[in-house]
């Protein structure tokens, strides 16, 4: 029996090594077809899925445990819908948009534990019901107005970084959102998404404080949202 609970000590433990490892696989991806600004070789990737393929695969065979920190879950989420979106769009290559693929968010495109999910069900179902708001600003819609998608993967331990870092570059980018102290020009994404950035007043206060510009009773519009692809 002490035999018995030693293996299953080991394998537990070669478990959580291996989903704080895994996202390297994904960096590696990252850094050879993502520019700095978020700019996709969907080109030359198509050529080259298989790792991508492999690493989506190892995501679903260590899929976050119930006992992980908060961070960690984030992080495989993340990475997960930005990777499965990856995929969807080379599956599909050439394409001028992500809107051109039929119900691209609705569609079944990973299994973990038994179960299916949809990007629409990662995003929703998982990630927005996190109580983390700046996950609109990591997770990537492959399309020109989307925050860009940063070219590391995203880990536990650097989270909170990383997540300050894509919000502050997402708000301070003026071809996303156009900030002036009277006046605010944002991303759609604070208007399909603003039960999770709170009231006019809690809103205004999120942008502030990573925008670091102090507002005086602005005006709200809403930019035109571009949907071709990311390239």
């Amino acid at each position: 029996m002490k035999y018995i609970c030693l293996c299953l000590l080991f394998l537990f433990s070669l478990t959580g090594v291996a989903q704080k490892n895994i996202h390297h696989r994904w960096t590696s991806q990252l850094q050879k077809y993502v520019s700095d600004t978020g700019q996709v070789n969907y080109k030359d990737w198509h050529k080259d899925q298989e790792p991508l393929k492999a690493y989506i695969n190892t995501l679903a065979q260590f899929p976050p445990q119930e006992g992980d920190s908060k961070n960690q879950k984030l992080a495989y989420w993340i990475n997960a819908y930005n990777a499965l979106t990856v995929l969807l769009i080379l599956e599909n290559y050439p394409l001028e948009s992500i809107k051109e693929i039929q119900s691209p968010w609705d569609q079944n495109v990973f299994q973990t534990g038994g179960k299916d999910y949809s990007l629409g069900d990662i995003e929703h179902k998982i990630l927005r019901k996190m109580d983390e708001p700046r996950i609109h600003f990591a997770i990537n819609c492959a399309s020109g107005s989307c925050p860009k998608l940063l070219n590391r993967a995203y880990q536990e331990k650097q989270l909170e970084h990383q997540l300050v870092e894509v919000t502050r570059d997402f708000l301070r980018d003026p071809t996303k959102n156009h900030l002036l102290k009277d006046r605010v020009e944002l991303s759609k994404i604070f208007l399909w998404f603003g039960r999770d950035f709170g009231s006019k007043k809690e809103l205004l206060h999120f942008i502030s404080t990573y925008s670091g510009i102090e507002f005086d009773q602005p005006k709200i519009s809403y930019k035109p949202y571009d949907w071709k692809l990311n390239e």
